[in-house]
């Protein structure tokens, strides 16, 4: 039977499809650490990098292979264990697989709900229904599966590239499209400034002790007009453009939000309510 290839819209909705299909004990880290995702196994940490194209082509092999060799010897610098690149599946030509082995790259192969109902289809027209039930609860819907913790199968698709020191993840598993064009990524500098604009949300202003607690610069907030002096020394308000975290990551947003006694810095003398000066 024919190769059946799969159409996806573009890179976002592959990362989708492909993310919707990972294994309970991966967590997936969209736009991080320099990947299009940063795969995050729960029991060890080990990590994948993941760079998703349309096509498996040069392009995505340079992209999956970037600081692949710089994390070796000196001026070692962090980096995943496993690197991944992700496309359609029957978008990998031949060619193109056999150089992605030699670089230490597994070929990941996405297959679309559409492509997966037609094969199904065949199937059961070949052999019957009950034939099409089995193959649908028992295909994965990508090819080669993640590499298991305590087993060793995986060495044939997989190469642990062993890494001294593997990538930060954020506090929060960021609430952005995988593979989508201009993402606005998670960072630790944004968790920060999260957290800053939900003090100047719940008390009107900030101070430089906020920053200094948070580890944040109020410079670049300065510079940037997303504050402004107030009138009472020591203190800032919103400026002309603000900073609207909440509108770009709407889901860290409130996760921060949750966790507000965790991370919460001292109020300041004067703004404590008169019962707790006494």
């Amino acid at each position: 039977m024919a190769k059946v290839k799969s159409v996806f819209e573009n890179e976002a909705a592959l990362c989708a499809a492909f993310i919707a299909g990972l294994p309970d004990d991966w967590t997936a880290y969209a736009e991080t650490a320099g990947f299009d995702i940063l795969l995050m196994r729960h029991a060890d940490g080990a990590q994948i990098g993941v760079e998703a194209k349309m096509t498996l082509n040069a392009k995505v092999l340079l992209q999956a292979a970037e600081g692949l060799y710089a994390s070796r010897g000196n001026g070692e610098r962090a980096a995943p264990d496993f690197r991944a690149a992700l496309v359609p599946h029957g978008a990998a030509g031949v060619e193109m697989k056999a150089i992605a082995r030699y670089l230490g790259i597994a070929v990941v192969e996405v297959q679309s709900q559409a492509s997966r109902d037609e094969e199904e289809k065949a199937f059961a027209e070949r052999y019957g229904i009950g034939y099409r039930r089995a193959h649908r609860n028992e295909k994965p819907i990508f090819m080669p599966e993640l590499p298991a913790l305590a087993k060793y199968d995986w060495r044939e698709e997989w190469a642990d590239h062993c890494p001294a020191e593997r990538c930060k993840v954020p506090d929060y598993v960021p609430d952005v499209a995988a593979g989508a064009s201009g993402p606005s990524q998670l960072s630790e500098w944004k968790i920060k400034a999260i957290k800053i604009c939900i003090v100047l949300e719940r008390r009107g202003f900030v101070t430089p002790a906020d920053f200094k607690h948070v580890k944040i610069d109020r410079k670049r907030w300065l510079d940037m007009r997303w504050l402004t002096h107030a009138e009472e020394r020591g203190r800032y308000i919103p400026g002309r453009s603000p900073l609207n975290l909440r509108a770009a990551h709407p889901v860290n947003y409130g996760q921060v939000e949750a966790d507000f006694d965790k991370w919460k810095p001292a109020e300041p003398e004067a703004f404590k309510p008169m019962a707790a000066l006494l």
